[in-house]
């Protein structure tokens, strides 16, 4: 039902938002999608992709981004004769995802016809509702936590309905105001995202010197003849463990010991678990205890976690997928330093990764790995260097962080504004929204009034009945169905 104030589905809940404002602006309007006669489409599945470009491009929920844009470079393509397709100045709509993703929304900026997946809602609005506007602001209330207060929950995912989308309040600007509002959000969108690829550039070079700081503090120089190197099973116990059955109960259900796998030693440091086993799992599998100080290397792990070092400061157990590098006793004043060259040789390590699909390292391969050792005094001085480097570098990381955080609450502040109308000046020559909604309801009108005819066109007047061209027998003629 079209409202003038008060919390309609579509707010978010804070102060002022679009739609808990007590009133709107002079020609506006409050509507769910279904009054605007918004068209719903659902995509289709399909578990056939390529990225070889056979077929069509099939739009999925990831090529929607956080900001509300269609990104195809990560292009999957599929084969589809059908006709379900977004055009050009369609809006996207995800509506089935994490609940945390659910109600990304893209306006469609693609000049060839594209599929899109079930997972995805297609939306055409009538003449009157500028598709950019409508996509911004369903993707605004998807930042603010709208859609995730109607979603459906199911085991793995979470949805929202079509008839939770048709009853989604929106407000509605004259259209000539729509207009306003896109071209400016549009000319302010464009700075902040300028903005915010110089800080994603500043972030990467931070990390690129990082990675060249910690090659050159390692590399012995031309002069440093006095530079010995070890492998790490010269130095270090090298050792992994082994994963409890999954199916015995007994191994996993309330347990109290910490047991680390490879997925948290992208951290320097463990000291924490997210995992626990009994200490019956201890005791009856091949599971390998570990005392605080124990260097931990993944020798498994998708993306980049294999080839990651981390010092674990909890004692803990492993499974397979972590090698335990404990020093000898002569050996433990370099653990700082060995700990420092496995971090800098880390792409070094991973392309030791031998095996199929997913490459792994073997504790052979890890005992192989060669550290070079300066003199004590030196490699003193160079982790000294090296931890100043790096706290300057986390200080500016932090600034580039806090910036990029207010590029995110300038980006909200924007559209927040674009939706309670003080982002673009009214003007009073504008056609009323109320018109639009009108033309609406009075083609609505028209149609259901034309079907009602129809029908009794057909009751009061049937079609003769079809014959075979037989003549009809004599006597017959009353019992033809009327």
């Amino acid at each position: 039902m079209t409202t003038d104030s008060g919390m309609g589905p579509g707010g978010s809940g804070s102060e002022g938002d679009v739609t808990d404002a007590e009133e709107l602006p002079a020609g506006w309007l409050r509507a769910t999608l279904g009054e605007l006669g918004v068209e719903v489409q659902p995509g289709f599945a399909s578990g056939k992709h390529n990225r070889d470009g056979e077929g069509i491009l099939h739009l999925r929920p990831m090529n929607i981004t956080r900001n509300g844009v269609l990104d195809t470079l990560d292009a999957r393509y599929v084969v589809d004769d059908s006709d379900r397709r977004v055009e050009l100045g369609d809006v996207l709509f995800n509506n089935t995802n994490s609940p945390a993703l659910v109600g990304k929304t893209a306006w469609v900026d693609s000049a060839e016809p594209l599929a899109y997946s079930n997972h995805m809602t297609r939306l055409r609005g009538p003449e009157g509702l500028d598709g950019k506007f409508l996509a911004a602001q369903l993707h605004h209330m998807w930042v603010t936590g709208y859609f995730k207060s109607i979603l459906n929950n199911h085991v793995n995912q979470a949805s929202v309905s079509r008839k939770a989308l048709l009853d989604t309040v929106i407000v509605v600007p004259p259209l000539a105001e729509q207009h306003r509002i896109v071209a400016k959000l549009e000319e302010q969108l464009a700075n902040i995202e300028t903005g915010e690829i110089s800080l994603a550039d500043a972030r990467s070079r931070i990390v690129d010197f990082v990675t060249s700081l910690l090659a050159e503090a390692t590399k012995p120089s031309v002069e440093a003849s006095n530079w010995e190197t070890k492998t790490i099973g010269e130095m270090a116990t090298v050792s992994s463990g082994a994963t409890p059955l999954k199916g015995r109960a007994d191994y996993y259900d309330g347990g109290t010991v910490p047991w680390i796998t490879s997925s948290l030693l992208n951290a320097p440091f463990v000291d924490r678990a997210e995992k626990f086993i009994t200490d019956r799992a201890v005791k009856e599998t091949a599971v390998k205890e570990y005392p605080p100080g124990t260097l931990l290397l993944a020798m498994y792990g998708e993306g980049k976690t294999r080839g990651k070092c981390s010092e674990l400061r909890i004692h803990a157990t492993t499974n397979q997928a972590c090698a335990g590098i404990q020093l000898a006793a002569e050996y433990l004043c370099r653990k700082d330093w060995v700990k420092l060259v496995l971090e800098a040789r880390y792409e070094e390590n991973r392309a030791l990764a031998s095996g199929g699909v997913q490459p792994n390292l073997s504790l052979g391969l890890v005992k192989k790995i060669e550290v070079p050792l300066p003199p004590l005094m030196r490699q003193k001085e160079l982790l000294e260097q090296v931890a100043q480097r790096r706290a300057d570098a986390g200080e500016m990381s932090d600034a580039i962080e806090s910036v990029k955080m207010q590029a995110t609450e300038l980006r909200n502040a924007l559209l927040h504004a674009a939706f309670t109308g003080t982002l673009v000046p009214q003007d009073s020559d504008d056609e009323p929204a109320s018109v639009f909604l009108d033309r609406i309801r009075a083609e609505r009108t028209a149609v259901v009034k034309q079907t009602r005819r129809k029908r009794v066109s057909r009751t009061t007047s049937p079609a003769a009945p079809q014959t075979s061209g037989r003549p009809v027998p004599s006597g017959t003629q009353e019992a033809l169905p009327l």
